[in-house]
């Protein structure tokens, strides 16, 4: 029953029979079989069909939880107490700037303390890996804090606090951060991002309405643009910008300093095990 409630999750992720199919390799018969299957066993109806949709109904609400509860209690009786002896593969999700700061050495530390694990790196935007850590497509990810209430089955722990900071040409005089931002073009760090909403609350606190020049995610882009002389830019401490020669000038944000943080993201029902709890205290480490 286990392949069926697998089947149930990918229906109530993502709608339909045919995507679900889609995302697990099944055909839509297959999966329309399962979950007959399963609501034959359960004696109820666990969707409501709505031309190709299907909605879950009540009692399929309620079976979400315990089925993603079960299928994680299964996983558990797999793994060793011994985290040395584990064998199998730890999907973890990661932003752009983690990949190239935090995941290296954590990843070193992981392989040495358990060799037998298989990291698979899924790169993402924090948003998108937020959907895959609750969807249980990867097992955790080092993302931004959403600037929202997580769902209730999802555990966050923070392992960096990133100040944002102004950067400007190098031939850009001044340094007071408010004076400069009204005067010149922004580089922006794209509005939709975690860390773009952070930058935006700043913007709207200050009163502050700045001609946007260009609109990006990645911070290393970022850096490049402004680099470059197309205007000045709020941004993050984090990155490999930081670890060559500067080309632009930084200025502190003294007591007007906001921050991004960095977390781990996994399901409650999953932070306990010792393999997610080992790459966690690696991450620390780092951090």
């Amino acid at each position: 029953m286990l392949r069926e409630l697998k089947t149930f999750l990918a229906v109530a992720r993502h709608g339909t029979f045919a995507a679900a199919g889609l995302h697990i390799g099944l055909t839509q018969s297959a999966v329309s079989a399962q979950i007959r299957n399963l609501e034959q066993a359960l004696g109820v109806r666990l969707f409501d069909r709505t031309g190709r949709q299907a909605i879950l109904n009540p009692a399929g609400q309620r079976a979400v939880p315990m089925a993603q509860e079960m299928l994680a209690t299964f996983s558990r009786m797999a793994i060793s107490e011994d985290v040395s002896e584990f064998r199998g593969e730890l999907r973890i999700g990661a932003v752009a700037t983690a990949q190239t700061g935090l995941l290296p050495q954590a990843l070193l530390r992981l392989r040495q303390q358990a060799p037998g694990v298989e990291p698979k790196l899924v790169p993402g935007v924090s948003l998108n890996l937020l959907s895959q850590v609750d969807a249980g497509e990867v097992d955790l990810a080092i993302m931004i804090k959403p600037p929202f209430e997580l769902p209730k089955e999802l555990s966050a722990q923070v392992i960096r606090r990133e100040p944002f900071v102004l950067i400007v040409p190098l031939e850009v005089e001044g340094d007071n951060p408010l004076q400069l931002l009204v005067e010149h073009p922004h580089v922006r760090y794209d509005r939709n991002s975690f860390g773009g909403r952070l930058v935006t609350q700043f913007l709207r606190e200050q009163r502050i309405d700045v001609h946007v020049a260009l609109e990006l995610d990645e911070l290393e882009a970022i850096v490049k643009m402004v680099e470059c002389g197309l205007g000045v830019s709020l941004l993050p401490k984090a990155g490999l910008w930081l670890e060559h020669p500067l080309k632009v000038r930084t200025i502190e944000l003294g007591e007007l300093t906001f921050y991004r943080e960095m977390v781990v993201l996994q399901r409650y029902s999953q932070r306990s095990q010792p393999i997610q709890q080992l790459f966690a205290r690696c991450l620390e480490s780092q951090a």
